[in-house]
């Protein structure tokens, strides 16, 4: 499984290795792209579903547009198919994220969790539940909202820039 980006597209595809790289299949295709916030962190998750990350390309709306691939973490079957539990009926499984970049799972809890980069500064960690929308642009890091689900830790006086987690 590789998330790379072709042409102006991001794509999520599914080789054989036999020797050689062959046999692509395409998963998931036509994920925004831009010169930032691309996201492409993938990993299979504790259910056997692979967990996309996808950040919002530059446009910080469409992180807040559920019909739209960008600014999400996005969730399918190793197929390339919908999960019929997912939470909109389609790959979207959390929204609202700037540039996530890092997922991992508690060992225990099997609870998900993700490292963002905020704008200038304002890094984030989340705790990620299925269909939790976690404010961007409308808030970020340090601000709190009822509505919106809040970072559990934040990065405000330095820029962190996570590029991944894990739990050891």
């Amino acid at each position: 499984y590789v998330y790379y980006t072709h042409e102006n597209v991001n794509r999520v595809s599914r080789f054989v290795l036999k020797e050689k790289i062959r046999d692509e299949k395409f998963l998931l295709d036509n994920i925004p792209n831009a010169r930032f916030h691309d996201g492409g962190r993938i990993k299979f998750g504790p259910d056997n579903k692979l967990y996309i990350t996808t950040g919002d390309a530059t446009d910080p709306f469409s992180s807040q547009d559920t019909n739209s691939l960008a600014g999400k973490i996005l969730r399918i079957n190793k197929d390339g198919s919908i999960p019929n539990d997912n939470p909109f009926n389609n790959f979207v499984y959390s929204y609202g994220h700037r540039n996530p970049q890092g997922i991992a799972w508690h060992p225990l809890t099997k609870q998900l969790y993700s490292s963002e980069h905020g704008q200038s500064r304002n890094d984030e960690i989340n705790l990620i539940t299925k269909g939790s929308n976690y404010g961007w642009p409308n808030i970020e890091c340090i601000e709190t909202s009822e509505i919106y689900k809040n970072a559990i830790r934040c990065y405000s006086d330095f820029t962190l820039a996570p590029s991944g987690i894990a739990f050891n």
